[in-house]
């Protein structure tokens, strides 16, 4: 990858600091939007999309709120409120129309180098949530977006779709399971590294091995970033302008922020959360699961806890991933500073970051109790799932680092906030995705909240341009469900992807 040398560095309409799939989401919307726009990258490592986009440091979910069951919350009149997994899943059909798009376009490769169809499960054991699990299936299979969703609590026709779920299964303890063949499994690190393949094609500029180390703002409202370049045994230092910033740096966006000094980044606090999987690479055993398959996560825990047992798709290569489980570690990303969470604490976020490890008992003691947990208790969880797992078979691998949003709140001091939220300056000259899961699954979703906020000047000058990559921009298909089996269809078609059943 060829790198323009800092000395020959000019203004730029546009900076993106961080080498993920956030930054590099938005560089292909602004490049579609206004080419002729000046765009500039800047990651600290050698190579883009190696942090939380990377394939193995993350669990590769295209989150369509198929199986999460975290994303459905059971209400005491017997109800269910399937809200949140609607809107995960109205996203991430943008998602799936904007690289369908890409790929037309030639932009994007093969699908199957990125993007691949994987059945998603939800798994559930016992009277009082295979009840829940049967509630929530008469719900959701009656929209659109989940209509292809089929539930069983038959143990045969579970072993059917799933085998390792019932393979050793002893006793009477009932189980139930929905499945929803069109489901995938995503590398977000390849896509990430295809979409800045493409824009480096277009002159953005991608500068590796430099890190923004500070900002601040210039008379005329743009912003210096002072950038540090690590080239060898040399140590570079330079100040670059953009007219507009976004800090799509995963844990590091809201220090970014803090380092800009906008008051709309106060309050906001990241607890670092690092995850480890139990991996197998024994083809006889993968050849027997074909699902990514959920359960609930522990009371108290984020819904980024939710364990699950998961077929992986990487370079071609299929594996197993059953977890997550915490590890200790306080860094924000995974070449972070073992000072990250420290050093991101200050006068205006410190309550709320203390208020929420007060109110949040179980979820401290569910972190401590992972963190300290043996391989024995591991598998334990594991043969939940699959209760004829062997040991042997399954090593403990390191995953990415994510940092969990926290808010303040008048009322308790902070709260924990699930998924991502866009946090911009009051003239939408910087911003920022703060947060973790479905981040990169709902990436252009999230990232149009940016474009509005920060650009609403061009709203209709840009949106027809947008539905040129998302036919279906704005309109909800849990009202228009014709129009949702046939977009689903035409998207699955081009991604190679399991269409939905009619019906």
């Amino acid at each position: 990858m060829t790198i323009r040398t800092p000395e020959a560095l000019r203004p730029y309409d546009v900076a993106l600091v961080g080498g993920g799939i956030m930054s590099a989401t938005l560089g292909m919307l602004l490049q579609h939007l206004e080419p002729s726009w000046s765009i500039a990258v800047f990651e600290r490592l050698p190579q883009v999309g190696a942090e939380a986009s990377a394939a193995w440091h993350n669990s590769g979910t295209g989150h369509a709120g198929l199986c999460e069951p975290d994303y459905t919350i059971g209400n005491p009149d017997g109800s269910v409120d399937i809200g949140a997994a609607v809107e995960v899943g109205e996203h991430f059909r943008l998602t799936r129309e904007f690289w369908a798009a890409l790929v037309e376009e030639r932009i994007l490769g093969k699908p199957d180098t990125f993007v691949n169809p994987v059945p998603h499960m939800t798994f559930a054991r016992g009277r009082a949530e295979v009840d829940f699990l049967r509630r929530r299936f008469e719900v959701m299979s009656a929209h659109p977006l989940f209509a292809s969703m089929r539930f069983s609590a038959d143990p045969a026709t579970i072993g059917e779709w799933a085998p390792l779920l019932t393979a050793g299964r002893e006793g009477t303890e009932p189980i139930a399971a929905t499945r929803d063949i069109t489901g995938s499994d995503v590398d977000f690190g390849e896509l990430t590294q295809q979409l800045f393949h493409y824009l480096r094609s277009r002159d953005v500029e991608i500068h590796r091995n430099c890190e923004v180390r500070g900002m601040r703002r210039n008379n005329d409202g743009t912003w210096q970033l002072k950038v540090d370049w690590n080239t060898g045994n040399d140590h570079l230092t330079r100040k670059v302008d953009a007219r507009f910033v976004f800090a799509g740096a995963g844990g590091w966006a809201l220090k970014l922020l803090q380092k800009a000094g906008i008051p709309e980044a106060r309050g906001y606090g990241l607890l670092p959360v690092s995850a480890r999987f139990l991996r197998c690479d024994i083809p006889e055993i993968i050849a027997r699961h074909d699902a990514k398959v959920y359960g609930r996560a522990p009371a108290g825990a984020p819904p980024i806890s939710m364990p699950h047992l998961d077929t992986r798709v990487v370079a071609g290569k299929r594996a197993l991933l059953f977890g997550p489980f915490a590890g200790a570690n306080p860094r924000f990303l995974n070449k972070g500073s073992l000072f990250d969470a420290t050093a991101a604490l200050n006068p205006h976020n410190l309550q709320p970051v203390a208020g929420v490890l007060k109110n949040n008992g179980d979820l401290v003691r569910m972190l401590a109790s992972q963190v300290t947990s043996t391989r024995k208790r591991r598998l334990a969880s594991l043969r939940e799932f699959a209760p004829g797992a062997e040991s042997d078979d399954w090593t403990l691998v390191g995953a990415g680092q994510l940092a969990q949003l926290v808010k303040a709140d008048p009322g308790r001091g902070g709260v924990l906030q699930f998924g991502t939220e866009v946090v911009a300056s009051h003239d939408g000259s910087i911003a920022a995705v703060l947060g973790a899961s479905p981040g990169a699954s709902t990436a252009p979703a999230i990232l149009l909240q940016v474009l509005d906020r920060c650009f609403p000047r061009y709203h209709h000058l840009w949106e027809p341009r947008l539905r040129q990559l998302m036919p279906t921009l704005g309109v909800s298909l849990g009202k228009e469900p014709g129009l949702a089996r046939g977009t689903m269809n035409r998207t699955a078609e081009i991604l190679g992807l399991e269409p939905p059943l009619v019906g």
